[in-house]
């Protein structure tokens, strides 16, 4: 019988473990502006809706007097899966710690389970994240920032919030493993560009580890397991 291991690594897709999540927020602003003529840059973007999932985006959105209807979502979702076509790579270093094998290790992402399950296929990680292991925003009433989702996923994976560590990239996903009560790393190695100003942004959230990069994510996991 395998011991039990003593942390969960909870894993974000978009942003960390493929620079994925600007494919997206590219697309949303495309159809933003030519279907509502908001006229928004991907910094507005990025700041209205990084990190959360397009259910949560549309409540967003909602808040701010923009109603989009089903055929919006589903329209972006065509988009989405044409994009996907053209290829993404995992993120340089990040398999190393998919073969760490002393942690638990599990996906919990905005996305939903379909098109997660694409994204685990064409980046082949299907070895480490099989579908028992990958939990996606359609699951949970609340997506992130609330902390629904990576409870759901310490639940299931039988560990507790304490005892898990947060992979994140954007402030909503911060955001939510704090509220969770896990410990929160954040992944600024992505390709947004969005420089000290965000980095400041994620210290005033209380996160201790910032890490550029992957061999600095693990650096931080293996001091957490000490």
């Amino acid at each position: 019988m395998n011991k039990k291991k003593d942390k969960l690594i909870v894993w974000d897709f978009d942003g960390v473990i493929a620079d994925t999540e600007k494919l997206w927020l590219q697309n949303r602003m495309i159809v933003l502006n030519e279907k509502l003529g908001l006229g928004w840059n991907i910094d507005t973007v990025i700041k209205n809706l990084a990190g959360i999932s397009d259910k949560t985006k549309k409540a967003v959105l909602e808040k701010m007097g923009i109603i989009t209807d089903d055929k919006f979502w589903d329209d972006l979702l065509q988009m989405d899966l044409q994009t996907m076509k053209k290829g993404f790579a995992l993120t340089d270093g990040i398999a190393d710690i998919f073969a760490m094998r002393e942690f638990e290790q599990c996906i919990a992402t905005g996305g939903i389970a379909s098109k997660t399950a694409l994204k685990i296929e064409m980046v082949k990680i299907e070895q480490y994240f099989p579908p028992q292991k990958v939990f996606t925003a359609d699951m949970v009433k609340h997506g992130k920032p609330e902390p629904d989702l990576f409870l759901l996923a310490a639940k299931f994976m039988g560990f507790e919030p304490a005892n898990c560590i947060v992979v994140e990239d954007s402030l909503a996903g911060l955001t939510a493993a704090i509220k969770a009560k896990m410990t929160p790393i954040a992944f600024v190695g992505n390709d947004f560009g969005l420089g000290e100003k965000y980095v400041r942004q994620i210290e005033q959230l209380g996160v201790k580890y910032i890490c550029k990069t992957m061999a600095e994510v693990k650096e931080a996991i293996l001091e957490l397991n000490k």
